[in-house]
C-alpha cells in the first residue's frame, strides 16, 4: 500500500514538475532577449534523445505514466527551440530541424533492431547533450541565459523516473537504467556548473 502511494506521488509530482520544467528557461529567454549561453546543440541533442525515448516506450507499450511527460517536455524544448533560432537570427532553420526530427522519428519505428539500437545510445545522446552545455558555459566562461531552477527540477524529476519506471515495469534494461541514472548526474553537474557562475 505504502509503495502504492510512493509510486503515485511520484508520478503525479514528475508530471507536474514536467509541465512547467522549461518555463523559467523560457522565461530567462524572453526577459534578456538573448540566448547566450544556452547550448543549441545541447538542445537538439535532448529533443532527439526525448523523442528515441517516448518512442521507446510507446513501441514496448509501456504504462504511459511512465513516459506521459515526455511529449510535454519535447514541446517546450520546440518552443526553446523556436526562441534560440530567433535570438540567433536562424529561425529559417527550423524548417529543416522539423523535417529531421519527423523523418528520423518515422525512421525509429521501421523495425525493431533499430528503436532498440537507437534506445541503446539514448546513454550516450543525454551524455552529449549535457557535455554540449557544459561545454558552451566554460567556453563563454558565463551561464549566460541558463536557468538554474530548470535544472534543478530536471535533476528531481530524473530522480523520481528512475523510481517509477523500475518499480512500474520491473524493466530494469541496462539502456533505460543508464540513461536515467546519467541524466541524473550530468544535470546535477551542470546545476552546479550554473550556481558556480552565480555565485
Amino acid at each position: 500500500m505504502h509503495s502504492d502511494t510512493l509510486l503515485h506521488a511520484a508520478n503525479f509530482s514528475t508530471l507536474l514538475v514536467c509541465m512547467v520544467l522549461k518555463f523559467p528557461q523560457i522565461f530567462v529567454l524572453m526577459r534578456a532577449k538573448s540566448a547566450a549561453g544556452v547550448s543549441l546543440n545541447s538542445l537538439l541533442l535532448e529533443l532527439l534523445g526525448f523523442v528515441v525515448f517516448v518512442t521507446y516506450q510507446m513501441y514496448y507499450d509501456y504504462p504511459p505514466p511512465t513516459y506521459l511527460e515526455y511529449p510535454i517536455l519535447i514541446a517546450q524544448d520546440v518552443v526553446l527551440l523556436l526562441l534560440i533560432l530567433h535570438y540567433n537570427n536562424s529561425l529559417r532553420q527550423s524548417l529543416v530541424y522539423a523535417v529531421l526530427f519527423v523523418g528520423g522519428w518515422r525512421l525509429l519505428t521501421v523495425e525493431k533492431w533499430v528503436i532498440d539500437l537507437a534506445m541503446s545510445l539514448c546513454t550516450f545522446i543525454s551524455a552529449g547533450s549535457k557535455f554540449a552545455q557544459l561545454q558552451c558555459m566554460w567556453t563563454s566562461k558565463d551561464a549566460g541565459q541558463v536557468s538554474a531552477l530548470t535544472w534543478a527540477m530536471g535533476t528531481y524529476t530524473c530522480l523520481a523516473r528512475i523510481y517509477t519506471t523500475a518499480v512500474t515495469t520491473g524493466d530494469m534494461q541496462e539502456s533505460i537504467k543508464k540513461y536515467e541514472e546519467e541524466e541524473e548526474d550530468l544535470s546535477r553537474w551542470v546545476l552546479k556548473s550554473v550556481l558556480g557562475k552565480i555565485c
